[in-house]
């Protein structure tokens, strides 16, 4: 089969406490704490909970503040680049700052560590480009690419952000993660296409494209954002059965899709089943 993809870069009252609340509150109080620092997490959280730009007003409610204190502390966010303002709708999102913290924390997690020593193994077995894939504010996101040494035409770095359709990455994703999830994430891709935020064209995925998916355990698409670039993306499954990440080995045509199925391919899969074990995933039957 033919195997091509990714490799360009891109890129709602005051009174009803929202999951943000709930997640920026302290346990336990260890001493005396700044309580503008807490404050102001509760809205960094809730635009991390609702994972789409928020209107002010809206963005204030879901926190639990006035809506001119929320102004006040979005200003400073926005000069340190902790969230962004669309220019034209004035809605707010998470900014880079945000997003490098957050690949930050999980590069610090162990499951990251055991993810990068995944494919720093897939890596040097195949010699092909490994990208780790998680699922971010934004969609699917790089957080780590581990190179081979081949000189490629591609820019995939830490912070990309890949199409949910046209990608291989973004089609794992939209096969094995809640079918709401993929929705939303759909709806602010059409969003973001105007903006030429991510990697790769959008395109139509039928069901029966995802039950593929599904029944062959990975994705690889045709016509990728870079010709001559192909790649192919496996899931990661966690202790609870749900998609962690994706592991994307990355090459060029010449050298990745004459030996896919015979040698690529099973290595991918290997790696990703291995590290799926060790974050607890016991497979049905």
């Amino acid at each position: 089969m033919s195997a091509r993809t990714e490799t360009a870069a891109a890129g709602t009252g005051a009174s009803k406490p929202g999951p943000a609340r709930g997640r920026a509150a302290a346990t336990k109080s260890e001493g005396r704490g700044v309580q503008s620092i807490e404050l102001g997490a509760r809205l960094l959280a809730a635009l991390a909970d609702e994972a789409e730009p928020l209107m002010l007003k809206d963005l204030a409610q879901l926190a639990g503040v006035a809506p001119a204190q929320a102004h006040a502390y979005l200003v400073s966010y926005r000069k340190i680049g902790l969230v962004d303002q669309d220019a034209e709708t004035g809605r707010y999102r998470l900014g880079r700052f945000a997003l490098d913290v957050g690949v930050a924390r999980m590069r610090m997690s162990d499951p990251m560590r055991l993810a990068s020593t995944a494919a720093i193994e897939l890596s040097e077995r195949t010699a092909l480009n490994v990208a780790l894939v998680v699922w971010g504010s934004f969609g699917p996101t790089v957080v780590q690419v581990q190179e081979s040494g081949a000189q490629l035409n591609m820019n995939t770095r830490p912070g990309v952000v890949y199409s949910m359709t046209g990608t291989s990455s973004g089609q794992v994703f939209h096969a094995f993660l809640p079918e709401k999830v993929v929705k939303d994430a759909l709806r602010a891709e059409k969003h973001d296409a105007k903006e030429d935020r991510r990697v790769g064209e959008e395109r139509f995925v039928s069901k029966k494209d995802l039950e593929r998916i599904r029944a062959l355990g990975y994705a690889a698409i045709d016509k990728p954002p870079v010709p001559g670039i192909s790649a192919i993306s496996a899931p990661v499954f966690d202790h609870a059965g749900q998609m962690a990440m994706a592991i994307t080995i990355i090459g060029q045509d010449h050298y990745l899709l004459p030996r896919a199925e015979a040698e690529f391919i099973p290595a991918l899969l290997e790696a990703t089943r291995e590290l799926s074990a060790e974050l607890g995933y016991a497979p049905a039957g």
